[in-house]
């Protein structure tokens, strides 16, 4: 399958980023929120069908095969004009009104820890999740709702002349948040530390299948991966940081190996305040992580400093900023930011996603921003700061 000769470009720019070296210019992409999309296209008069990837021509796009613990169709519970309430491949009942974000975790099938201890999951290899189309929670329940979500494989396909694509994997907290619900989770843990770390390592087996399963189904088409694990809130971690790095880490670990054995580098995505365990991702050979909340303390800068080239840095622009559209602000925050791009090293991203609360008008404001100053060698002007 033949790539342009802009999607090799783009490929070289990442690559080069990743390794810490000085592409032509910094690398762009983001997550983009259903709602933001559609006022995205409203505010700038484009037609109904335009991507943001492919408007602005960002530099690499991630896609989510089907992770579901169980493969099944959705079981509608119930549904309205307002709502939908199904049970999905992780037997959490979840309801999605169509006028708020995200949808909420009512209710789940495994509700005690012996019934998580019995439950089995389906092959990893099993080809519906890569091959067919169907239902899946990741891909379908969201700030959107799609049911017969499109087969893996052919999205890849579709992307690949045009894009950097990277494939993607949850890992045990992912997992767990959504087959058991975070109170579960966190209570079980307290409880029943040993029990539950056995199932995490059930889990995490299960995943790093998963992740040599999308691997040899994609065919040598990824250029990298993301792995999702949320481990932490606004303040620190949510848990003890020994006990991530007893039972969490040792799977990231492998799965980041089994990514690199196959050329792949990998970015990991977990939100809140990370500081604690940031030094255990460097040693695990991260190649960057993302995308560091500035609400949650962390600041790609000062970890440029403290931690220099040994990470990339992926994000950390903060959303709220561009929430309010303030453009002067918006401005210098994005400049000073800029400064953890010299040498490489960084990929320009927002600190979450891009969300309906962002304007169409600001954010391409702030693609072009980045576009003019984002240019090696980088010219910050006052904005500059000594790394």
């Amino acid at each position: 399958m033949k790539r342009s000769d802009n999607c090799r470009a783009k490929l070289e720019r990442m690559n080069k980023a990743l390794h810490h070296e000085e592409p032509d210019r910094i690398p762009i992409s983001d997550f983009f929120w259903g709602g933001f999309v559609r006022r995205w296209r409203a505010e700038l008069n484009l037609p109904a069908d335009t991507s943001p990837y492919d408007y602005y021509d960002l530099d690499y796009i991630v896609t989510t095969p089907n992770m579901d613990p169980s493969i099944r169709p959705f079981e509608t519970i119930r549904e309205n004009e307002q709502e939908v309430v199904i049970k999905t491949g992780f037997l959490a009942t979840l309801r999605k009104r169509f006028d708020f974000p995200m949808p909420e975790f009512m209710a789940f099938d495994i509700d005690t820890i012996e019934k998580l201890e019995e439950f089995r999951f389906d092959s990893p290899s099993d080809p519906r999740r890569f091959f067919s189309a169907g239902d899946n929670q990741i891909a379908g329940v969201g700030d959107g709702f799609e049911r017969n979500s499109a087969a893996w494989i052919e999205t890849v396909k579709k992307l690949h002349p045009d894009f950097p694509v990277y494939g993607s994997i949850i890992e045990c907290s992912e997992c767990l948040t959504r087959l058991i619900g975070q109170e579960n989770f966190l209570f079980w843990m307290g409880m029943y530390p040993d029990r539950l770390g056995e199932c995490i390592n059930r889990i995490g087996q299960f995943y790093l299948d998963c992740t040599r399963s999308q691997i040899e189904a994609a065919g040598g088409l990824l250029d990298g991966f993301v792995i999702w694990g949320d481990v932490a809130y606004k303040e620190s971690l949510l848990f003890d940081p020994e006990y991530w790095r007893l039972y969490f880490k040792p799977w990231v670990r492998l799965m980041i190996e089994e990514c690199h054995k196959n050329n792949l580098p990998v970015i990991y995505h977990g939100c809140g305040n990370v500081n604690a365990i940031f030094e255990d991702f460097i040693g695990m050979g991260l190649d960057a992580y993302n995308p560091l909340e500035v609400k949650a303390d962390m600041d790609a800068v000062r970890l440029k400093k403290l931690y220099s080239n040994k990470i990339g840095y992926c994000g950390n622009n903060d959303i709220q900023l561009w929430e309010s559209g303030d453009l002067d602000l918006i401005k210098k925050e994005t400049l000073k930011k800029l400064n953890a791009a010299k040498q490489g090293g960084f990929i320009f991203q927002s600190d979450h996603s891009v969300s309906s609360d962002v304007s169409g008008k600001t954010y391409d404001y702030i693609v072009k921003l980045v576009r003019e100053y984002g240019r090696y060698p980088l010219n910050l002007g006052e904005y500059s700061i000594e790394l």
